[in-house]
């Protein structure tokens, strides 16, 4: 008998119970950006786990802060056991762990810091050409919300600004210990052939937080302190908010702001 594993509330966790549920989120990595690795967050019990080593064609590793699973996974798994990382993925470092290779991610991830994991994404997306993850429901519509969406917003525009973005199934409480309160959501997210904006990315990226850090304000408002040029620029972007702009004109008003080098690059 295995070693047992208990959920703790501090992280988050809430393990998959439901083979064909994880069955069906392993099944959903297409290979898109020809990756060999895939990187699953937060194993746990490893339901996941078990299905995505089975997967011909791709090498598996999973990561988790809870040393008790890793323990655990380490027991059930010792074949597996130098692929099993015991680290935070929030600061892990995905060239000092795998080179240069593209890698996927994938996850039931937990639901407390999976805004920071779609950040994480986003931080490491010249590496990184899918993810699938399991997200609140709540979230999930978020990610992949249209312009003019009550809910559409930061995570929104910077994750299509790069991924093309697939809500592709929904799944109750009952398929996990302890059920959480909500509903949840699969998502796909595979990177666009060009994802490279035209633009400084690090200063778009600080357009689009200014712009929904106030989001009932006009651009020319929350954007004030940016100095600009609105003339250059279609003259109904300055009275909209930004709920009602999609990627291309995030894009367009930071081509218009004086050119800063990258940092980091």
């Amino acid at each position: 008998m295995g070693r047992h594993v208990t959920p703790k509330k501090s992280l988050g966790q809430h393990f998959l119970a439901d083979a064909g549920i994880a069955r069906k989120i392993a099944g959903s990595l297409t290979g898109h950006g020809n990756y060999g690795i895939v990187l699953e967050v937060g194993p746990g019990t490893g339901m996941l786990s078990r299905q995505l080593m089975e997967i011909d064609g791709f090498r598996w590793y999973g990561m988790d802060v809870d040393r008790e699973s890793i323990a655990a996974l380490r027991e059930k798994h010792p074949e597996m056991a130098s692929r099993i990382i015991h680290a935070d993925f929030l600061r892990c470092d995905f060239p000092a762990l795998f080179g240069q290779e593209p890698l996927a991610l994938i996850g039931n991830f937990p639901y407390n810091i999976s805004s920071q994991i779609v950040f994480k994404l986003l931080e490491n997306r010249h590496q990184v050409p899918e993810m699938v993850g399991m997200f609140q429901k709540e979230v999930a519509l978020r990610i992949a919300s249209p312009p003019g969406s009550k809910v559409y917003g930061i995570l929104s525009v910077l994750t299509q600004a790069f991924y093309r973005v697939e809500l592709l199934f929904h799944v109750g409480p009952h398929v996990f210990v302890p059920p959480p309160r909500v509903d949840s959501t699969v998502i796909r997210c595979r990177r666009k052939e060009n994802y490279h904006l035209g633009c400084n990315e690090k200063l778009f990226f600080s357009v689009v937080k200014t712009a929904f850090n106030q989001r009932r304000k006009t651009l020319r408002n929350s954007l004030r302190g940016m100095q600009l040029p609105w003339e250059s620029l279609p003259s109904h972007l300055p009275g909209e908010r930004p709920e009602q702009l999609g990627v291309d004109d995030f894009v367009l008003i930071t081509r218009q702001l004086p050119s800063r080098p990258p940092l980091g690059e």
